[in-house]
């Protein structure tokens, strides 16, 4: 699973596809979706305009791939 660090409140879907080079742009977001199962934390979606917030999973088994939204604001070190 790789985890993908957001540095805002939410992405879309269709974000998620084009920075994870999934599609090469933005405007292959629909086509993707309309040809593959696509699925936010378990459940089946083709809404290119989806936001996926931190701790939300999504799922493309026809690439065998698995995305973890993570809270990329405010990240800290342990590191004194």
């Amino acid at each position: 699973m790789r985890e993908i660090g957001i540095d805002k409140e939410f992405i879309t879907l269709g974000q998620l596809l084009k920075i994870t080079d999934v599609i090469n742009s933005g405007g292959m977001a629909k086509w993707f979706l309309s040809e593959h199962e696509v699925y936010v934390n378990g459940e089946l979606d083709d809404r290119r305009g989806r936001k996926l917030r931190a701790d939300d999973k999504v799922t493309i088994p026809a690439i065998d791939e698995e995305f973890l939204m993570v809270d990329a604001r405010g990240s800290h070190s342990d590191e004194d």
